[in-house]
């Protein structure tokens, strides 16, 4: 009965971390096309995301901007997807769903 339960414990246990990461994405994500969305230049989204993201390692994150900034106009969408590796701790679900689970998000917004 023990290992049941503790797969059950360990299970709810990366639930969490993987809801809170997702929830963190879509925040970040929404983050940088908002900052995008009011004029600001690639670089500078790209960063936003990743100080959005403050419980995460900035050097996982990838983050790909549609359209480039050089085509982005008034009136027109910009776009930000995030993607995220999130390793998984737990010894008996890293069996089950493997060592890391990639996380994405993305957000679309009208250029202001």
């Amino acid at each position: 009965m023990l290992p049941l339960l503790l797969l059950l414990l360990f299970g709810i246990i990366e639930f969490g971390r993987v809801f809170g990461t997702e929830l963190m994405i879509t925040h970040c994500a929404r983050e940088g096309a908002r900052y995008g969305a009011v004029g600001a230049d690639d670089s500078e989204i790209v960063s936003r995301v990743k100080t959005a993201g403050v419980v995460l390692d900035e050097n996982l994150f990838t983050v790909v901007i549609d359209p480039s900034e050089g085509t982005r106009a008034r009136g027109g969408d910009v776009g930000v997807s995030v993607r995220y590796p999130l390793t998984i701790v737990a010894p008996f679900i890293s069996v089950i769903t493997g060592e890391t689970v990639t996380i994405e998000s993305s957000c679309v917004m009208r250029v202001e």
